[in-house]
């Protein structure tokens, strides 16, 4: 064989796994029991896998980061909600809005902390649980794509708090923009741009504010929650947890 068919072979086989691991072709099933096991692996009727390796299910393997990020996330969606009764993206009221929180509105102190340090403790556990599927090996075929997903889950997640930084409006979360947006400036090519997308002007202002508070609240909740379906109907797909004692 001939060094280009070599190649040739070595980029089909890639491409094979980068397929594979996207996308789950079965052929049409003739028996009984491949109909019985199509049913069974779909992800509609089954939300949980019919089978799982039993020492997936012993928490010191897993520790439950995931599960643990995501009821962090639930908890951080109502109390955003509920802080949204109360706060306004505007220069003019938003830090006198977070002072009410503190004295005048009922729990509005724990609603905020429980938000703040929600936000704090998500970032945390994802940290967690990426580093435990990596060192575990669970990020290894079939389960490329899925790494991937959680890849961008852990970046959004840290943009998502980067973005609420903003919100109280004092002077930490301006000096605090004011940094991550100048070093967001020295990407190469579109830095400037993507500093102007950000602030809406050349200064953190009223439109600073708004930006933030729309993809805070808005956008990267939306995205963040069909990234966190899509990451679940993969592990479902992909056969349940991956054993963490083993290569696979």
């Amino acid at each position: 064989m001939s060094i280009r068919e070599v190649a040739v072979a070595d980029e089909a086989g890639l491409l094979g796994r980068i397929y594979r691991s996207i996308f789950r072709v079965r052929p049409v099933p003739q028996t009984e029991l491949e109909r019985s096991q199509a049913v069974a692996s779909n992800f509609f009727f089954h939300i949980h896998s019919a089978k799982v390796y039993e020492e997936t299910l012993k928490f010191k393997k897993t520790l439950g980061l995931g599960l643990f990020s995501l009821f962090t996330f639930v908890v951080l969606v109502i109390t955003g909600i509920l802080l949204m009764f109360y706060y306004v993206p505007a220069p003019e009221q938003a830090y006198q809005r977070m002072l009410d929180l503190r004295g005048v509105v009922s729990f509005g102190t724990f609603l905020r902390n429980m938000h703040r340090w929600g936000a704090h403790a998500m970032v945390g556990l994802v940290i967690l649980h990426m580093m435990r599927v990596y060192l575990t090996g669970a990020h290894k075929a079939p389960r490329e794509l899925n790494w991937v997903i959680g890849v961008v889950l852990l970046l959004l997640t840290l943009f998502l708090s980067f973005t609420g930084y903003l919100l109280p409006w004092d002077q930490l979360a301006y000096w605090a923009i004011m940094v991550g947006t100048s070093i967001a400036s020295y990407a190469p090519v579109v830095g400037d741009q993507i500093r102007f997308f950000l602030l809406g002007d050349d200064d953190v202002g009223r439109e600073a504010l708004l930006r933030f508070y729309v993809l805070h609240v808005v956008v990267l909740p939306a995205v963040l929650s069909a990234l966190i379906g899509l990451h679940f109907w993969r592990i479902r797909k992909d056969g349940g947890l991956a054993r963490p004692s083993t290569d696979e």
